[in-house]
């Protein structure tokens, strides 16, 4: 492999810790988790993802529900460039509690993972005591 190449795409180069980029069929999630984002804005997570690595791009989808199983919002990664991606999802007109986020990868003309499910909860903010 060019040294370009290895640059950019480490995870392709197999002297990197052992790493094979596997076919499609064997894909799988290696990680994912939540955190979300507190400050003064508005509710947010913070999604990390890591897949095995890949002979061919896959698709990431990933939908996060509230405890009654409503969709609070969603995402479509196409042919992600790395194994490892880290997105943040907008949390509109949600409040804190109990949350899922589930993930599948797939391919849309091959192979479809099972989806992969993260339970979490969101705690509500403190409130910050008055500096005055």
């Amino acid at each position: 492999m060019s040294d370009d190449l290895s640059f950019f795409f480490p995870e392709l180069d197999p002297a990197n810790d052992g790493i094979v980029p596997l076919p499609p069929a064997e894909m799988r999630f290696l990680e994912l988790k939540t955190e979300p984002v507190i400050d003064d804005g508005p509710l947010r997570l913070r999604v990390y993802v890591e897949t095995t690595a890949f002979q061919q791009r896959p698709y990431l989808e990933v939908v996060l529900t509230d405890a009654e199983g409503s969709e609070i919002a969603s995402a479509s990664v196409i042919e992600p460039m790395s194994r490892k991606n880290v997105f943040t999802l907008h949390m509109r007109a949600a409040k804190a509690g109990k949350f899922s986020l589930h993930a599948r990868l797939y391919y849309p003309d091959g192979p479809q993972n099972k989806p992969v499910t993260c339970v979490f909860a969101v705690e509500p903010p403190t409130p910050q005591p008055d500096s005055n």
